[in-house]
């Protein structure tokens, strides 16, 4: 097996996460091309990481690879047994994906002070304190997001959690976890397993070499 990768992606980070966990046999390179490319876009119509190459097919999507990779490899198991805090846990997923990893995103390109449209931060500043107070409702059991141990759901919200408590402070927000004691919970719990502490370097070298190639 193949991951087509990028270090900083939060969505291919979170299928390392899952990798590292299972301690799998799974080659990661970057995609051929780069991000986008026409070589890439044909393994990968759309492009973008992380797709998983395996025995001649491409998956895409993260979720969907993680999926595939708890399905064929149980164990480790990263899904809880009890239907509804699978249930949860999917749910938690969804939730980063649909209503909190796009905010996040946003705030990317405006950590230079010069060129920043404040009034889009502050309606993504907005916009994620109204979600991030739903995800820590969201958020029953403990001490992982889903429950006693890592599941799928820890894997999805880590990456996410890598940017927020980076980017909303630079750009003049307040720490996303203050005032949250699950979320925060959540993360200093996840971020002391093994799997997430080594995709959290990468992601913060990885940032490190953006910062210092645009100069900042």
């Amino acid at each position: 097996m193949k991951l087509y990768n990028a270090n900083l992606s939060p969505y291919a980070s979170r299928v390392r996460i899952v990798i590292y966990a299972k301690s799998l046999p799974v080659e990661i390179v970057a995609p051929p091309g780069g991000q986008g490319s026409a070589e890439f876009k044909k393994l990968n119509p759309t492009g973008k990481v992380p797709a998983l190459a395996v025995d001649g097919h491409v998956i895409p999507e993260s979720e969907v690879i993680n999926e595939y990779l708890e399905d064929r490899f149980q164990t480790p198991s990263l899904r809880p047994t009890d239907p509804l805090a699978r249930a949860r846990m999917r749910a938690l997923s969804r939730f980063t994906d649909l209503y909190l990893a796009q905010h996040v995103r946003a705030l990317f390109g405006q950590m230079n002070p010069a060129t920043r449209d404040t009034k889009l931060v502050g309606a993504k500043l907005a916009e994620l304190d109204t979600r991030l107070d739903q995800l820590e409702q969201l958020i029953v059991a403990g001490p992982y997001a889903a429950g006693p141990e890592l599941t799928l759901a820890d894997c999805a919200l880590c990456p996410v959690f890598f940017f927020l408590t980076r980017l909303v402070p630079a750009v003049g927000g307040k720490n996303p976890l203050d005032g949250r004691p699950r979320l925060a919970r959540v993360g200093e719990a996840v971020a002391k397993h093994p799997a997430v502490a080594r995709v959290l370097a990468e992601q913060g070298e990885a940032m490190a070499e953006l910062l210092k190639a645009s100069g900042r």
